[in-house]
């Protein structure tokens, strides 16, 4: 239960996290530009920190933090960052982001978040799970004007939310003069339904580049795209 996944480059241990590895986070990593050459990157919710880590393996930035709320979370990010290839570069702050905001005044080149999107009005029973899944613990609105308080001028904020929730997330980003660049629309397989949009932000005001991705031809038989944009990290790609 629980094992440990084994990246191309990394390993993550998993067992402390309500919220294992998913496609989304390994996604946002993978898709997100870095053609800023960011200096400084920040995952907000980082989990297990692998978008984080992702980030640290395709970048030089020189200060890649993390920043994760929930205590057990928190732990297991220190150590998948201690036991990777790059851990002087990463950092993770155990804060939640209103904490963090007051403290911190460094800006950011990049930011990066898979944040917690289950708003429907159900709970488990295990706390850290929903904590992990549900956006009243880090509500959408928060995120993107901690976002753009946190973001250097030329900077680049980019998330991975359900595609049901992108239409209100852009317009709650204009409010804060975050300006959608790139949408990349994901489905599992050609008849299937987009289900997740990742979305790249700056303050430049633009018409974005609009991209659709589709994982799987079939079970576990995937896609050209898809492969391309993962096999950097995946073992089996």
């Amino acid at each position: 239960m629980n094992k440990p996944f084994q990246f191309k480059q990394f390993t993550i241990e998993q067992d402390r996290c309500a919220m294992q590895i998913g496609t989304d986070g390994v996604l946002l990593g993978a898709w997100v530009s870095i053609e800023n050459n960011p200096f400084s990157i920040l995952d907000i919710g980082a989990g297990t920190g692998v978008i984080a880590l992702q980030l640290a393996q395709r970048s030089d930035a020189e200060m890649i933090d993390a920043l994760e709320v929930d205590d057990n979370a928190y732990e297991q990010c220190v150590d998948n960052f201690e036991n990777s290839p790059w851990g002087d570069r990463l950092f993770c702050y155990h804060a939640s982001l209103g904490e963090f905001i007051e403290e911190i005044e460094d800006k950011y080149d990049l930011i990066v978040s898979n944040p917690p999107f289950y708003s429907e009005d159900y709970k488990t029973s295990d706390e850290s799970r929903d904590l992990a899944r549900f956006n009243d613990s880090l509500p959408f609105d928060e995120l993107i004007f901690s976002a753009s308080q946190l973001l250097s001028e030329e900077g680049i904020f980019a998330v991975v939310i359900p595609r049901k929730e992108e239409e209100g997330f852009l317009k709650l980003a204009e409010q804060e003069n975050l300006f959608a660049k790139r949408i990349c629309r994901v489905k599992g397989n050609e008849t299937s339904q987009e289900k997740r949009s990742l979305i790249a932000f700056s303050f430049e005001k633009s018409t974005p580049k609009i991209e659709n991705l589709t994982i799987e031809t079939s079970r576990h038989k995937y896609t050209e795209e898809y492969i391309s944009l993962v096999n950097e990290f995946y073992l089996k790609m």
